[in-house]
């Protein structure tokens, strides 16, 4: 339900929300850890600090709330009204190669940044670095800024934000690399961030390429992190997974390279996932996008004249959707850390902006959508009833183009799909929605409701559109291999905390130890009506079956994000799932959770070792 707060009038009504929101901050600087704030009783059941004010009712969870007063004499509050499709839609800034200085090392670099002076974090060896030494360079700061959300006629104030700047063009993010396979990477990530932080998050971080088939010294798990003044070389190889033992060489199109062209990626992003603070740290902005192009083999290759000849250029767009809460006083960006359940917000932002207009020319464009939390599942429509032809389950190519009316994303959940605007009139007007309502964190209520508009197509103009709708796109990887064990994974909740197999995360404890190179199934489950996007890092996974039936056309690809729980798919049956998993390459610790990155904080994770 929406956030209530029974008190005799409206003005101390706003007083104790005032409160209530300033005490949040107050207790958040003290950087209290999770098992801290249970010891002090901070955190009880779902409601939180609020209780400690007899506000036990009280939720900051003001999607669906009415405007005014309730039939019970409360207030229904919510997030300053923001006027819309007013600012255009931001295109993230793609990133330029740059050369580092000091040169990127195998072991930690004894020299510091001729950039910032920090030095460099400790750190394991990169794994076959030379076999896979960069050839191509970025370099960011992690660093606080003003960001505008609302549009300048509402009169909201920025927020402060901390994000990713490109170091030399001083861009804030979400920035965009467009990574090319054959072309191995180390991005150099400065941590500028100050100590004071509003309320929430906290200025040490582990940046996580997400979900990158990559070494877990550069992994960005949440064990990883570095604190301010420091920085760390992150290694992404831009290979595909197999190429050590399974698949040493592949081909496409008559060009052969190392490991499975099956497995070749897409549409990925990088995001902070500090242990404790992934929902705190990415809500306030450490996002950014990471792109693969495979043009070594003639495929996704960035040009629509060649290899599957998608929409390309200033035609394939990422976008970034987010819901946040702003304080209806300052209209300050707001998080309540002490909240278990999930966080869901009344205002969604799409690329950081409330709302935005995109004009678009009638032609083809590709669109590449990204869930960036911390909680709401979205339904998306377009309001015209036009389908959405999708590419990609998790930014990975499927094997057939689909033509989908509407798309149930969760959580860090990326899908490419291709808009097709060419029937569109002058001047006509198409709207992106999201439909499914979402009261509190627990799950969506399964409901389409009223439409609320994400952003805003403007038509316009005219072009040319040499880009195609494949037929076909990737055939999948094959399944019929050895698999070395069977695992279950149940996500639940004990004592008012969230746990895997009913334990709490424990950062000591390897949960699994796993063969190099082996195959595995696991199963997922999720009793009760919570939904749980179950993410493993190191490589993608394909869902077997759904309690026991085969799954849905548009999961059968490979996939990231496998959710369990009631309203994943619309239906109540989707409490398990099973999924094969590879162990391919690479040596070491990886995570393996929930997405939900309130429930991932607070001890839904386990850790699983990959030993030789």
């Amino acid at each position: 339900m929406a956030g209530k707060i029974i008190l005799p009038d409206a003005k101390k009504k706003e007083k104790l929300v005032a409160r209530y929101m300033q005490e949040i901050r107050d207790i958040a600087k003290a950087r209290l850890n999770r098992r801290e704030l249970f010891r002090m009783g901070l955190v009880a059941g779902g409601a939180g600090v609020a209780a400690m004010h007899g506000m036990r009712n009280f939720r900051p969870y003001w999607a669906h709330a009415a405007s005014g007063s309730g039939s019970d004499g409360s207030l229904e509050l919510r997030s300053p009204r923001n006027t819309p499709f007013v600012d255009p839609l931001p295109i993230p800034a793609v990133m330029t190669p740059v050369t580092l200085n000091p040169a990127p090392t195998k072991g930690v670099n004894p020299a510091a940044s001729a950039v910032t002076g920090f030095r460099e974090a400790s750190r394991p060896d990169h794994q076959y670095w030379e076999r896979f030494y960069p050839t191509v360079m970025y370099e960011s700061i992690e660093k606080a800024v003003q960001h505008d959300f609302y549009p300048d006629i509402d009169g909201v104030p920025p927020s402060t934000v901390w994000t990713f700047v490109e170091a030399s063009t001083k861009k804030a993010g979400p920035l965009w690399i467009k990574g090319r396979y054959g072309q191995p990477v180390v991005h150099r990530i400065h941590n500028d961030l100050p100590e004071e932080n509003g309320g929430f998050g906290i200025n040490e971080t582990s940046t996580h390429l997400h979900n990158g088939h990559v070494a877990s010294g550069s992994d960005g798990g949440p064990l990883q992190f570095y604190g301010a003044k420091l920085f760390k070389d992150f290694h992404w190889p831009n290979v595909r997974a197999g190429f050590s033992k399974t698949h040493p060489e592949t081909s496409w199109n008559g060009r052969t390279v190392p490991g499975d062209v099956r497995e070749t990626l897409g549409f990925h992003w990088f995001h902070d996932h500090m242990h404790d603070f992934t929902a705190q740290n990415t809500y306030k902005g450490l996002v950014s996008l990471y792109t693969y192009f495979s043009d070594d083999i003639n495929l996704d290759t960035g040009d629509e004249t060649t290899g599957l000849r998608l929409p390309s250029g200033e035609y394939d767009i990422p976008m970034v959707i987010a819901d946040k809460v702003f304080d209806p006083r300052t209209g300050q960006l707001f998080f309540d850390p002490f909240n278990l359940d999930g966080w869901v917000g009344d205002k969604d932002t799409v690329n950081g902006v409330i709302q935005p207009y995109l004009e678009v020319k009638p032609r083809k464009y590709r669109f590449r959508f990204l869930v960036g939390g911390p909680s709401r599942v979205y339904e998306l429509f377009l309001s015209n009833g036009q389908s959405f032809i999708q590419l990609s389950s998790d930014g990975n190519l499927i094997p057939r183009p689909l033509f989908r009316r509407s798309m149930r994303l969760q959580v860090a959940e990326r899908v490419d799909v291709i808009v097709d605007f060419s029937k569109a009139a002058q001047g006509e007007k198409i709207y992106l929605q999201n439909r499914l309502e979402q009261r509190d964190g627990r799950a969506p209520t399964g409901n389409l409701i009223a439409p609320t508009n994400l952003v805003e197509f403007r038509v316009v103009g005219d072009a040319w559109d040499d880009s195609r709708v494949p037929v076909a796109l990737l055939d999948l990887p094959n399944r019929n291999v050895p698999i070395a064990k069977t695992r279950t994974w149940k996500f639940d909740r004990s004592n008012g905390a969230w746990t895997v197999n009913g334990r709490l995360f424990d950062p000591e404890v390897f949960s699994a130890t796993i063969k190099q190179n082996s195959a595995e199934i696991w199963t997922f489950e999720s009793p009760g009506g919570w939904v749980h996007p179950g993410h493993a890092h190191m490589e993608e996974v394909q869902i077997i079956d759904r309690d026991g039936k085969a799954p849905p056309a548009w999961e059968i690809g490979r996939k990231d994000m496998v959710g369990v729980g009631d309203a994943v798919l619309g239906t109540n049956n989707s409490s398990k799932a099973r999924i094969f998993m590879q162990f391919r390459d690479w040596l070491g610790e990886y995570p393996m959770h929930c997405h939900n990155t309130v429930h991932e904080d607070h001890a839904m994770m386990i850790l699983f070792n990959v030993v030789a």
